[in-house]
């Protein structure tokens, strides 16, 4: 559901990102179309994930079939986010560099500190924290785009945030986990550094050169992809239940408390940091569900391949709670536009 995307439906672009419709009565009904299908889309990502939960922790013989192919999955995400991408995106680094800074700083600033900061607080096991902390440490997620597209904030900047901390991510997600959590877990950074090349920049940087020489082509599957991505989310969860399922019954509600709280601290912290560096509300909003929605179904494949099954388990509930937040933060932010 969203843009760029590991695992969410793309919202309408825009290169004005106007919030409301010009054009008549035809682009009223169009942008119409637009918003219902980008509410459609932020409405069941979430619901087919906790189902895709459900299935995992009911069903572990048949989901447990399904990790060898987590790397996969997330290629396949995004690749998709690397179609969805086009030059455009990237000229807002050149055209407005301060929120584009202010808010990948901010990404990988604060939520990597807040689940330093929950890991202690909460006196998490070692396995817990070092999942929340990774969590923190991932780039931005691609359901922010959609959420901001639905909250009138500005689109533009959120897609550019995302895909820019999408490419920082081999560097910075693996140096950040080594920092923050090696000392709860052996972190082996050259390694995951490698692995999210594998699966995230390398994709990235292939869904966009094919988005350049065959533009028209997928143009026409453009459409689809969302689903693809949320299909692929989906099982990438399945899979994290069903590896953690006895662990979930005594550690579910601490990794829910620690994920509502990274998430909705990173909502506060996000928004506070834009207006303290005197954004305007429409950019601090932006930066404030940049900062909250992380790209948590690669924070999970990340955790059960380098950490352990426990510390996957803070990405998978993550990949829920995110984008039911991300809802109503939107609602929120939507009833008082200015």
């Amino acid at each position: 559901m969203a843009r760029p995307t590991p695992s969410d439906p793309t919202p309408p672009r825009s290169e004005t990102d106007t919030p409301e419709p010009a054009g008549g009565a035809t682009g009223a009904t169009a942008a119409q179309r637009e918003d219902r299908s980008a509410r459609v889309a932020v409405t069941i990502f979430p619901l087919l994930v906790l189902a895709a939960a459900v299935f995992g922790f009911v069903a572990t013989g048949p989901s447990l079939a399904l990790l060898p192919w987590v790397n996969v999955l997330l290629g396949i995400i995004m690749f998709g986010m690397g179609l969805t991408l086009t030059v455009p995106d990237f000229a807002l680094v050149a055209k407005r560099p301060w929120p584009v800074l202010i808010g990948v700083v901010a990404q990988f600033v604060i939520m990597p500190l807040v689940g330093l900061g929950l890991s202690v607080a909460l006196q998490l096991p070692a396995e817990l924290a070092a999942g929340v902390i990774l969590v923190g440490c991932a780039p931005g997620g691609t359901s922010s785009n959609v959420i901001t597209y639905l909250s009138r904030a500005d689109t533009a900047l959120s897609v550019t945030m995302t895909s820019i901390s999408t490419l920082l991510a081999p560097l910075l997600t693996p140096l950040l986990t080594l920092l923050l959590a090696g000392q709860y877990m052996e972190v082996s950074a050259g390694e995951m550094a490698l692995t999210i090349v594998k699966i995230v920049l390398l994709p990235v940087i292939g869904g966009l050169v094919i988005r350049l020489l065959l533009s028209r082509l997928v143009d026409t599957v453009l459409p689809a992809l969302p689903w693809v991505s949320v299909i692929a989310i989906s099982l990438v969860v399945a899979a994290v239940v069903a590896n953690s399922a006895e662990q979930i019954v005594s550690a579910g509600l601490l990794v829910l408390l620690a994920v509502v709280l990274h998430n909705g601290l990173g909502y506060l912290l996000g928004y506070g940091a834009g207006r303290l560096l005197r954004q305007p509300i429409r950019s601090a909003r932006t930066i404030s569900i940049e900062v909250g929605m992380q790209n948590s179904g690669l924070a999970a494949g990340l955790a059960a391949q380098y950490f352990s099954p426990v510390a996957a388990l803070p990405g998978a509930v993550f990949s829920i709670w995110h984008n039911l937040s991300g809802a109503v933060l939107a609602a929120i932010y939507r009833r008082t536009a200015r």
